[in-house]
């Protein structure tokens, strides 16, 4: 099966917007698991403007299942999260500015720095998962550099899923073969919700992990959010 992770940062984006604690990430944490989440993924980025940087070690403390914490690998991002030790670390190439995730990294250009960052955070016993579009030779480079595991961007997936299923996830479908043969691990994220994830997942040979938080959250406004995370695992079976 594949495992739920849910993105917290737009319930911390929400709770950030009046200057307190309310609504409470660490008790929204503990209720996703509760509910049934595998997973409590969060991306802390620069500006703070979603997770904050003093939320992590309160997250870890009450994660029971797996915490996996996404972001831009500079020195301060590293330096948090090898004091945290999450199980996972995604790595993100998202520029400062930018409003949210939508491309994956150039393993081929950015070779020597990502092996250095993947070497420090494995040598912390974190799993490292890279963000990555769908291009066999950018995979290739995602397992020449050390990575554990590959997180599709999903963007171009969900924006044509509607339209052509079949075209929308042909490149996913492919490459997903050869990361399995290369021993990667397989997540996907960005823009996944009930009306594609299921297609998504039946048709990759491998899918060890979803993150989901935008569409999740938005569904829990109107489907509760017990009632939305349970959905969301019916789709995964």
């Amino acid at each position: 099966m594949t495992r739920l992770s849910v993105n917290l940062n737009k319930v911390a984006l929400l709770r950030n917007s009046r200057g307190s604690n309310f609504p409470d990430l660490i008790q929204v944490a503990k209720d996703c698991e509760r509910f049934g989440a595998q997973g409590i993924t969060v991306h802390p980025r620069p500006d703070e403007r979603h997770c904050k940087f003093s939320d992590l070690p309160l997250l870890k403390e009450i994660c029971t299942t797996e915490f996996n914490i996404e972001g831009f690998p500079n020195e301060h991002f590293i330096a948090e999260v090898i004091k945290v030790k999450p199980h996972q670390c995604t790595l993100v190439p998202d520029d400062p500015n930018q409003l949210t995730s939508d491309h994956g990294w150039n393993t081929i250009e950015k070779k020597g720095f990502l092996q250095d960052v993947v070497y420090e955070l494995k040598r912390n016993n974190i799993r490292v998962s890279l963000f990555i579009d769908a291009d066999e030779k950018l995979i290739e480079g995602a397992a020449n550099v050390g990575a554990d595991r590959i997180e599709y961007y999903t963007g171009p997936y969900a924006k044509n899923y509607s339209t052509n299923p079949e075209a929308a996830i042909k490149t996913i479908k492919e490459t997903c073969i050869i990361a399995q043969q290369l021993g990667l691990g397989i997540n996907a994220g960005h823009d996944l919700n009930l009306e594609n994830i299921r297609y998504l997942k039946d048709n990759l040979c491998q899918l060890d992990e979803v993150s989901i938080g935008h569409a999740l959250i938005a569904d829990a406004l109107y489907l509760g959010l017990e009632n939305t995370i349970r959905l969301y695992l019916n789709k995964l079976q």
